[in-house]
């Protein structure tokens, strides 16, 4: 599966750059009006509003294709990978007591308190 993560990463990277370059192609709004009188847009290869139309187009299909593959990759990352988690493993227990341990263990000396001794009864 590792594979099909691969190729969704390279899909979406090819059309992160491809949304990325037709924004920056597009005209904004404001050079409509500029188009209108004659200034050189209507000679493109795509007449006046072909362009305009052709690109926002394929700008929402690449943008649609964005989309599906982050969710995609998200799914296949949980989806292979949800046992890999942190929270999945129950806590280390601690080391088990053992017959007899208690018996075996000094008994705890007792402390002066009172303040500057420090030295057992």
């Amino acid at each position: 599966m590792e594979w099909l993560k691969t190729l969704l990463m390279v899909v979406q990277i090819i059309s992160a750059i491809g949304v990325i370059g037709l924004v920056l192609v597009q005209q904004g709004k404001g050079a409509d009006m500029g188009a209108a009188f004659g200034s050189g847009a209507s000679g493109s290869i795509f007449g006046a509003t072909g362009s305009s139309n052709f690109l926002s187009r394929t700008t929402g299909i690449l943008a649609a294709v964005f989309f599906l593959s982050t969710l995609s990759i998200s799914y296949v990352g949980t989806k292979h990978e949800s046992d890999a988690g942190v929270l999945s493993k129950p806590a280390a227990m601690s080391v088990p007591d053992q017959p007899g341990a208690d018996s075996a263990k000094p008994a705890a000396k007792e402390v002066d308190s009172t303040p500057g001794s420090s030295v057992p009864k």
